[in-house]
């Protein structure tokens, strides 16, 4: 089913939770709303599922207007951080307890949970009682009930915040396979940058109520339209500067900023010289004394920290004062720690040197 969110705002008091927001989601895409906390993301999912009426705006289902449909005649499944399951029912009898709501037979009622138990490989636990699974466990059992009832959306709030850190990996891996198979519409919100990376079709950057970028993945970690997403996806080396020069021909913009002028790569075209910008630099795109060519940027600097990250070794690198630059080192076995107060040469390609729009 697709989704249209047209210029939706949803206001308490005077504050704008959600504030004209324009989105399409695709028939059987896995689209993700990624936000910090309290920007509006859940807000807006609760819109979407009529647990809230917008201020403003409309919410379409394949066209249908969908502003005064209550949410149980939405056609939605939905999973909560909480998981919100009944203790003292077992895992089978939470599955049917929508079903049962709905008087389907008690057959059908029992094929239906013992189906939808082997989608999320649960298989044979549907008698025990959610004290007696784990935290993963729990939570696949909360994604079978929203599946049962073959909803036409499925809506995730935070599904995987409560789970430990191993956990969460492989249910999220479950979680995007089981929508694949399935083809089912789904809006996932999360404030975890590699949660929405990893799973989603595409991803829409919210933040105080307002939509910053919509994209696939790729495009939003390596091509992000402002600041906010430059810096809040991933980590990101920015350095505000001004453009001096522009060559279509060669793609590239020189840009004058506090640690001498850098190339950078001309995406959009919008920039001319003179235009404020900043340039944005993926730590594992910079390499520190390695050999220099004309075809990357050049910046001395000096070690002032070093972390070890187990797949990276982290250095931060003062190149003026007040910039600090993150180099990633991916191969940290092979590789002889610099140490703390070290100068050295900071290396990265033109080419993964983007440049979008400063604030003026």
């Amino acid at each position: 089913m697709r989704i249209d969110v047209d210029n939706v705002t949803k206001r308490f008091g005077a504050l704008a939770a959600v504030s004209q927001v324009t989105l399409s989601i695709q028939e059987g895409e896995l689209f993700t709303l990624l936000g910090p906390s309290g920007c509006g993301k859940s807000t807006l999912l609760r819109v979407i599922a009529g647990f809230f009426t917008p201020d403003e705006g409309e919410i379409r289902f394949d066209g249908q207007r969908m502003n005064d449909v209550p949410p149980n005649e939405r056609g939605i499944g939905m999973v909560f951080q909480n998981f919100a399951l009944w203790p003292h029912m077992t895992a089978a009898e939470n599955i049917a307890y929508g079903l049962k709501l709905r008087k389907i037979g008690r057959a059908e009622i029992t094929g239906r949970v013992e189906s939808v138990l082997g989608k999320v490989k649960l298989a044979g636990l549907g008698d025990r009682y959610p004290g007696q699974l784990s935290g993963g466990q729990q939570q696949r059992i909360a994604l079978a009930r929203a599946l049962v009832l073959n909803p036409k959306i499925l809506l995730l709030d935070e599904p995987l915040s409560n789970l430990d850190a191993k956990v969460r990996v492989q249910v999220r891996q479950e979680i995007g396979k089981l929508q694949k198979e399935l083809g089912i519409t789904t809006i996932y919100v999360t404030h975890d940058q590699e949660e929405a990376l990893t799973l989603s079709d595409r991803i829409a950057v919210i933040n105080q109520g307002k939509l910053f970028q919509v994209g696939p993945p790729k495009a939003l970690y390596e091509r992000p339209a402002n600041r906010f997403v430059a810096d809040f996806i991933g980590i990101n080396n920015l350095i505000d500067g001004t453009v001096s020069a522009v060559s279509t021909e060669e793609r590239r913009l020189r840009v004058k900023t506090a640690v001498g002028e850098l190339s950078a790569l001309l995406d959009d075209g919008t920039l001319r010289t003179g235009d404020p910008c900043i340039l944005c630099i993926r730590p594992e795109n910079a390499r520190v004394n390695e050999e220099t060519t004309p075809e990357r940027n050049t910046v001395k600097g000096r070690i002032t920290f070093a972390a070890y990250l187990g797949n990276a070794l982290r250095y931060d690198v003062e190149l003026a004062p007040n910039v600090i630059f993150k180099v990633d080192i991916r191969d940290p076995w092979h590789h002889e720690v610099i140490s703390t107060g070290s100068e050295v040469t900071v290396t990265f390609p033109a080419t993964s040197t983007i440049a979008i729009k400063g604030e003026t």
